[in-house]
């Protein structure tokens, strides 16, 4: 039996690609906060994104065929009254959007069908019940109206957003700041990393910790961590030695790592976008100027590198599209919204299309028809020179 030297994948060749500039959104000041999120919402209506402000905190909600240069006078959502930190669309609803701030407030906006045409300050909903700045925000993945936060508190929120009322308050589980909160694919369980190097597995329902893991990561710095469709959890750390790790976990006996893979010893965090179709991760570190991505299969070593995409341009935030808002007809998998300091510039995914036999055979039919009329061309000619020679 012959060994498989090259391994079997559909996603092999995924490669991204910058658009064009008349394409990109320019003449964006991009928010300069010193907090590790994505600053950068996106669903198939909108592209969101956290901008500098005086006197308050402010995000751009731009239509997605709105590129171009963008108007310093273009109205902005501007309701928070400290530098806003986290935005997150509804999956549910297209117009619903929901961010958090430094000020310690949490706040539903409605954004009309055709974007905004003054400044939005009247939020749909206000939701108080943190002492210190808001970091994390993150609806229900299936159930509407159900929103979480989480916060410098050390308390996680989740909000019944029809009511403005607090469903479920879980403190004291974490004594130090969390890094970041991921739902399950079916919102019945939530995943944390937190300052204190441990990654948790929480059932929010019965307000208790189903499985724990100390030292996930040993370095000091922020720490990600996210669930796989299959229910294992992907998480990004750092090492002792300040290297940015990988790493795959089993939610039932999370005492030793499926696999751990280090990368580089960068200091940006990485930020993971994960796809459940395709089982792909794309990871983006802020401050990089690549958009690395790994499939992740039962086969060891379990996360399996696919390539790197890479510009001139470090990131400072990363929008990531939804299925629902791509072309699959053009066999884009994912679409990405890069922040550079004062744009944002959309990056495609693509599958390359195997080619059609039918397709392949015409191609091969019409370079050999062009030959055919090329070479009597040139025997037509030899024959006039013979002809002219001969009289």
């Amino acid at each position: 039996m012959m060994r498989r030297v090259v391994r079997q994948s559909k996603f092999r060749h995924v490669f991204g690609q910058a658009v064009r500039n008349d394409q990109c959104y320019d003449d964006i000041r991009v928010s300069r906060v010193t907090w590790d999120s994505s600053f950068c919402a996106v669903n198939p209506k909108f592209v969101a994104i956290i901008i500098e402000a005086s006197g308050g905190g402010a995000f751009l909600v731009l239509p997605l065929q709105k590129t171009g240069r963008i108007d310093k006078a273009y109205p902005t959502v501007c309701g928070h009254t400290g530098p806003v930190l986290d935005i997150e669309w509804c999956p549910h609803n297209d117009h619903v959007i929901a961010s958090s701030s430094e000020d310690c407030t949490v706040m539903v906006w409605q954004i009309p069908e055709n974007g905004l045409e003054s400044p939005l300050s009247e939020p749909v909903v206000v939701l108080e019940g943190h002492s210190k700045r808001v970091g994390i925000v993150s609806w229900h993945p299936t159930a509407r109206n159900v929103l979480l936060s989480a916060g410098c508190d050390n308390q996680i929120i989740i909000w019944n957003v029809g009511t403005g009322e607090v469903m479920i308050n879980l403190e004291d589980m974490h004594p130090d700041v969390i890094f970041s909160v991921s739902w399950s694919r079916n919102g019945s369980l939530l995943c944390t990393a937190c300052k204190d190097k441990k990654v948790r597995v929480i059932d929010p329902r019965k307000k208790k910790i189903v499985a724990e893991k100390d030292k996930a990561h040993e370095g000091a710095r922020p720490m990600r961590a996210i669930f796989l469709a299959d229910g294992n959890i992907f998480t990004t750390g750092f090492s002792r030695m300040s290297e940015r790790q990988l790493a795959l976990w089993k939610t039932d006996s999370m005492d030793e790592p499926i696999c751990v893979q280090e990368m580089d010893s960068s200091n940006g965090v990485l930020l993971p976008f994960y796809d459940p179709d395709t089982n792909i991760v794309y990871l983006c570190g802020k401050g990089d100027s690549s958009i690395r991505y790994f499939e992740i299969t039962d086969e060891a070593p379990f996360v399996h590198y696919l390539n790197t995409f890479s510009t001139k341009e470090p990131q400072r935030g990363m929008g990531y599209m939804p299925k629902r808002g791509l072309d699959v007809n053009k066999c884009e998998i994912a679409r990405f919204y890069k922040l550079h300091e004062r744009k944002c510039e959309p990056i495609i995914m693509t599958v390359p299309r195997k080619v059609n036999k039918l397709e392949e055979v015409l191609r091969e039919f019409k370079s050999l028809r062009d030959r055919v009329i090329l070479q009597d061309r040139r025997i037509a000619r030899l024959e006039e020179q013979v002809a002219k020679v001969a009289m």
